[in-house]
């Protein structure tokens, strides 16, 4: 029996003491109202109760019971400049890091096209190439095509002359850039004149039937300076340009 009311005891202790302490916080709010409740309960637990305003502490009841508001709205807004200015640091810091590394792949240019080096004098039919004919040589490479085709120089160099010859009524003469001579007889017009710099595919004049001619056509030989005539058709061939048809 001893350990019982032991036990019984205890419990009872505790729920004074808990019951005490509820008092006391409730005595302490009353208090600091200054209402005699607070004065009742602490006579009753055998206490001495001070209101806090006669103690020096100045207290605002309402205030402190009335509940606190939040804007949720603001912080919410707080929390989204925060995150926008996050979002923005981390991606100026990925770009700088790019930017940084020297082996960073940038774009490529597209490429230049290149300038042909050599061109075929005209476009057509072949009709008469390099080689012997009966009791004479043909010098030259004939393209057959309407009047008014155009002709262009078959490599870089310099108009030398530019105007009429015997035979072939009107021609012109380059002094290519390999120090041969182009030649191209029979044409209609001249487009180029004495001194001028032409480039390969530049055209200089159009196709004609000037002089000793049996038709419209391109007549094209190619020179050597000290005298020799070369196979217009080889020389182009040896420069990438197939003259066929």
């Amino acid at each position: 029996m001893l350990d019982g009311e032991e036990v019984s005891g205890t419990s009872t202790r505790s729920a004074a003491a808990a019951g005490l302490g509820g008092s006391l916080l409730a005595a302490v709010v009353l208090c600091a109202a200054g209402g005699t409740a607070a004065t009742a309960l602490a006579d009753r637990h055998d206490l001495t109760v001070t209101p806090l305003t006669q103690a020096g502490v100045p207290v605002d009841v309402q205030s402190a019971a009335a509940p606190r508001s939040v804007t949720v709205g603001s912080v919410a807004e707080q929390r989204s400049r925060t995150s926008a200015r996050a979002s923005l640091r981390d991606e100026l810091t990925s770009v700088m890091r790019e930017l940084a590394q020297p082996d960073r792949a940038r774009p490529s240019e597209p490429p230049v096209p290149q300038r042909p080096r050599s061109a075929a004098p005209t476009y057509g039919t072949v009709t008469s190439s390099y080689g012997a004919r009966w009791s004479t040589t043909h010098y030259g490479l004939d393209i057959a095509n309407s009047i008014g085709t155009p002709v262009v120089s078959t490599s870089d160099g310099q108009i030398i002359e530019s105007g009429p010859a015997d035979g072939f009524g009107l021609w012109i003469r380059v002094l290519q850039d390999d120090g041969t001579i182009g030649v191209y007889g029979h044409i209609n017009e001249t487009l180029v004149s004495v001194g001028q710099r032409v480039l390969a595919g530049e055209q200089i004049a159009t196709v004609g039937n000037r002089g000793y001619s049996t038709g419209p056509h391109l007549h094209y030989e190619v020179w050597q300076q000290d005298g020799p005539k070369l196979d217009p058709a080889q020389w182009l061939r040896t420069r990438g340009v197939y003259v066929v048809g």
